[in-house]
């Protein structure tokens, strides 16, 4: 059965590259104005960052700050997934267990998890072992809440239906709720990955000053904002990776959920 559309057509993958790429050259454009307008050193030109990271990449501060930050990143956010992803499944799969615990996982994400970082450091030192717990803080808030969300807005009918052809429990769980909840986990995931890396540079300022959060309070605070920009830059683009490689994710698993239904 063929799903009836808007009537709008969907943009093609070479027009939205060309969008993007003009998008950044006006970007760019505005990046130059504002360096020639503004006094002179508080914005670097985008010649003066491609020279600056041109050099700390050279000398090897770029990659070894990158690899800092990335660890850290990496094994925060991944631990996230890997407790809040069934957490909220759970919540949303034991309505008692979900509505017991759901107050405090909603206070425990209001919480600023800065007011956390000195109890961490007490507990744990200023190595990546308290990095990471800071990161991981950050990033399981939004997917124990988002994965939660998802598992509430199952499709009762179809899982009835599901039952009256003699489905298991784990069954309907595993074709029918979880692959209802993709487009709401993809969502925390996405914020999750955010705050992440928000809270990575967070980490580095506050704990061990490492990494591309060390450089970036390194040189702010002696205003080289060529090599300011270039960190930023570079904080910038894992967002961008991060995020469009969830993107993709959820494209291609949103065609699976599709020709999987029972």
């Amino acid at each position: 059965m063929t799903a009836v559309g808007s009537g709008r057509r969907p943009t093609g993958a070479g027009t939205l590259l060309l969008l993007r790429l003009g998008f950044l050259a006006f970007l760019l454009l505005l990046w130059w104005l504002a360096s020639a307008t503004v006094p002179r050193g508080l914005i670097p030109s985008p010649t003066a960052t491609a020279e600056a990271a041109a050099r700390l990449w050279s000398e090897g501060r770029l990659q070894a700050a990158l690899g800092q930050s990335l660890v850290v990143y990496g094994t925060g956010l991944a631990a996230a997934v890997l407790v809040g992803i069934p957490v909220g499944a759970l919540m949303g799969g034991i309505r008692l267990f979900g509505r017991t615990v759901d107050i405090f996982v909603f206070a425990l994400a209001a919480t600023p998890r800065v007011a956390f970082i000195p109890l961490i450091i007490v507990l744990l030192g200023l190595g990546i072992e308290a990095k990471a717990v800071i990161v991981f803080l950050g990033a399981v808030m939004p997917i124990i809440l988002n994965t939660y969300a998802g598992v509430l807005a199952r499709d009762e009918e179809l899982i009835e239906m599901a039952r009256s052809t003699g489905a298991s429990p784990a069954r309907i769980y595993g074709h029918i709720v979880l692959p209802g909840a993709l487009p709401f986990l993809v969502v925390g995931l996405r914020l999750g990955a955010t705050i992440g890396l928000i809270n990575t540079v967070v980490a580095e300022l506050y704990t061990a000053v490492t990494g591309l959060g060390g450089l970036l309070a390194l040189y702010g605070n002696t205003f080289r904002m060529a090599e300011y920009f270039v960190i930023v830059l570079a904080l910038a683009t894992i967002g961008v990776i991060v995020t469009e490689s969830l993107r993709l994710a959820e494209t291609r698993l949103s065609r699976w959920r599709i020709a999987d239904r029972p």
